[in-house]
């Protein structure tokens, strides 16, 4: 059990030196799958095709033939993305019973890398949530702490990381959901930059904020994902035509002399906890006294990308959930009166609250009468706060932020005030407005014992600035590798 304690990039060098078998990691990695269910991280264990793939991949190694850095390694997979023959229920009662009958791009670029899918990861139903409570199969739990929350909606994403049933895991990000379970968990999350990871095979619920990331221990193991999933897919129309590069080989400078990182008081004004503020100033201070630069920058219209997030979100959300009816598949009422009546029973007994919430808040705001006043206004500010964004970039090459206001909260604490726990996403919403990337790393923990998470924000296409940022603090300020 104890190599599964291990970095994904030093079990990497263990399976290419023969120290340990692929198939050992495996029934490692289900050895510690099957002593932590009580947190309820994972949907489904792909015990037989992992342990398959696993003497494939010892096969080809042992025929010497050249490897990925990923081959032979148990990875996770968030139940939203698709994977042939396994459920893809999006933790939600609609879909229980459907299985995928084709791969996502990520899966197959894992799979074509020799990484072993392991599982696949409770979520918050359909991506929307923050403490991954609303899913339809029961809470996930925090490894760090049983009562607490993982956040979400990537929350099974981030808890298998941290509860050490594998070495990297991939979530979807559409407003924090890998950053700020990441934060509450203790581990690394990367929003990319939109369109730089295909969509293709992943279940939309923002179409124009999703976007799919890792999970990981340390910054370096979530580069060497990244190098594996990022690239341009034709079946995916908003897919990005950027030059392919490795992220593990050319990010990491162990400097930051001369880096200008940006603070806008506007990510503080509303911040109380005063472990969170703690953790930011110390985070500063180490900066400012290892040669970076602290730019002050403004973004005044940050104050209004929650409001923005939840009508463009719940917009788009209303519509892409319009599909599921009941017939193609998914839940289907057995007593109903006419074709209308089907869609009503079948929506209603599929649903969860949270997802009704959001299709009737998305329904309203693209009505008439109201879409101008709400839907097209949200737009509007979404292009200022892009703008403001981009003004920044010219002063600073991060921005730095908390991750999240508080640390992770008590199970059942905020389920029932759906403002309060929109309120978790103040600080990750305005990157997906914006389309940008960041990352969160741990930076410290809160009088409650929790981990609290830093974010760190570039321009499009910074992913390797930001990995040479977070690497540095990691291994020169904090880490949390380890804390149970």
């Amino acid at each position: 059990m104890e190599i599964m304690n291990e970095s994904l990039e030093n079990v990497s060098k263990m399976l290419a030196d023969k120290s340990i078998s692929s198939v050992e990691l495996v029934k490692a990695s289900l050895d510690a799958i099957s002593s932590t269910q009580k947190y309820n991280i994972l949907h489904e264990v792909c015990s037989e095709s992992a342990l398959k793939s696993a003497t494939e991949v010892d096969d080809k190694r042992a025929r010497g033939e050249k490897l990925s850095p990923l081959a032979g390694v148990p990875i996770v997979i968030k139940d939203n993305i698709s994977m042939k023959g396994t459920y893809t229920t999006c933790s939600s009662k609609f879909l229980e019973n459907y299985k995928s009958p084709y791969n996502a791009t990520v899966v197959d670029k894992l799979l074509q890398a020799g990484a072993i899918v392991i599982g696949k990861a409770n979520m918050d139903e359909f991506a929307m949530g923050s403490s991954s409570e609303t899913c339809a199969f029961g809470v996930v739990h925090n490894p760090r702490n049983f009562d607490y929350v993982p956040g979400g909606s990537s929350g099974g994403s981030a808890s298998a990381v941290a509860a050490d049933q594998c070495f990297g895991a991939l979530g979807t990000d559409t407003g924090g959901s890998i950053r700020q379970p990441s934060s509450f968990c203790g581990v690394v999350g990367l929003k990319p930059t939109y369109g730089l990871v295909s969509r293709y095979g992943v279940v939309a619920f923002a179409s124009s904020l999703d976007q799919v990331g890792p999970i990981t221990k340390t910054v370096r193991d979530n580069a060497l994902i990244l190098d594996c999933i990022a690239g341009y897919d034709s079946n995916e129309f908003t897919s990005a035509k950027h030059q392919k590069e490795s992220y593990y080989q050319t990010s990491f400078k162990n400097s930051i002399k001369g880096l200008k990182i940006g603070y806008a008081k506007e990510f503080f004004e509303s911040l109380q906890n005063q472990d969170v503020v703690k953790s930011i100033e110390n985070a500063i201070e180490f900066f400012k006294a290892n040669g970076a630069e602290i730019v002050d920058i403004t973004l005044p219209h940050i104050k209004d990308a929650l409001a923005v997030y939840y009508v463009l979100s719940s917009a788009e959300a209303a519509s892409n959930l319009a599909r599921f009816d009941g017939i193609k598949y998914g839940v289907a009422t057995k007593e109903y009166n006419d074709v209308i009546d089907f869609y009503f029973k079948s929506r209603t007994q599929g649903f969860g609250n949270e997802v009704k919430r959001r299709i009737m808040l998305g329904n309203f705001v693209l009505s008439s009468g109201y879409f101008d006043a709400y839907y097209n206004k949200a737009k509007a500010v979404q292009n200022l706060i892009i703008s403001e964004f981009a003004d920044a970039f010219n002063l600073c090459d991060v921005i730095l932020s908390p991750t999240a206001p508080t640390s992770a909260f008590k199970i059942g604490e905020k389920v029932n005030n759906p403002l309060e726990m929109y309120l978790n996403d103040i600080f990750t919403v305005p990157v997906n407005i914006a389309t940008l990337p960041a990352i969160s790393v741990p930076c410290g923990v809160a009088q409650n014992g929790m981990p609290l998470g830093m974010q760190l924000i570039g321009n499009r296409f910074s992913e390797s600035i930001l990995y040479n940022v977070a690497d540095y603090f990691e291994k020169n300020c904090y880490s949390i590798r380890g804390v149970k």
